[in-house]
């Protein structure tokens, strides 16, 4: 089984900066993806980052020069460092990876979230 523990989000007024790290832990193989979601009220999970296992990201269109997504392969970690931060990117933030096991099934998993809310 693996878990994924996010911690780094809260409260933060318009312009300023948090960083959400995401730690993936248990049976695991090998990490293909590692992903950021985000979720306002009243609105569908969306894709705000991704990095693949060589190190490639892409980006939501609303983020791209605020935000970046890096991961470290020996913790099994990945981050999200968020700049400017602006009231409409106030929404629960979702670690997601993609993975394989020690018998090469492949898996995802989604962490429990974490809320970021951004004051003007």
């Amino acid at each position: 089984q693996v878990q994924l523990v996010e911690s780094g989000g809260g409260l933060v007024q318009a312009g300023k900066s948090l960083r959400l790290s995401c730690a993936a832990s248990g049976n695991i193989f090998s990490i293909n993806a590692m992903n950021w979601y985000r979720q306002a009220p009243g609105k569908q999970r969306e894709l705000v980052a991704a990095i693949t296992s060589g190190g490639s990201t892409n980006y939501a269109d609303s983020v791209k020069g605020r935000f970046t997504i890096s991961r470290d392969n020996d913790k099994n970690t990945v981050y999200l460092q968020m700049n400017s931060l602006k009231p409409e990117d106030t929404a629960v933030y979702y670690c997601n990876v993609d993975y394989r096991t020690a018998w090469m099934t492949r898996a995802e998993v989604w962490g429990q979230g974490t809320l970021v809310t951004v004051s003007s």
